[in-house]
């Protein structure tokens, strides 16, 4: 099973991307901006970037208890902690691979964190006769 999963951007088919991309029981979140939420200091940018995977999310059947890597990209070196702790507050029981790194820019210049996501979302194997099995 493939499915892509529109955001809405009207640059998604000039650029060739989608939101989020499903493959079997994997999702493929791309690099989500804080659209909305220029004027926000980094903390404000990071919930508003949250919102909008989660909506993504969910439409491939995925939450964040689901995702298994995240790559944050930062415009000031100085926000990492504070984009750090919005991130955590997300996934202090997942713990999925992260990185994060800073970059020269992003798009918009008012945007200072953009972050992807990945997710596996599980399969249950169901047996006749069994108790169903998750298998990832």
């Amino acid at each position: 099973m493939r499915k892509r999963i529109s955001g809405g951007s009207p640059y998604e088919p000039i650029i060739g991307f989608s939101r989020a991309y499903c493959a079997e029981n994997k999702v493929y979140l791309s690099g989500t901006a804080p659209v909305g939420a220029e004027n926000e200091d980094a903390a404000g940018q990071t919930r508003r970037i949250f919102q909008i995977a989660e909506k993504a999310l969910a439409e491939a059947g995925a939450a964040f208890k689901d995702v298994v890597r995240t790559r944050i990209y930062l415009t000031r070196a100085e926000d990492w902690e504070a984009v750090g702790r919005v991130h955590g507050e997300f996934f202090s029981e997942t713990r999925p691979a992260s990185t994060m790194v800073v970059v020269a820019a992003l798009l918009n210049p008012a945007w200072r964190v953009e972050i992807e996501m990945d997710a596996v979302i599980p399969v249950f194997l169901n047996l006749p006769g069994e108790e169903p099995k998750q298998i990832n």
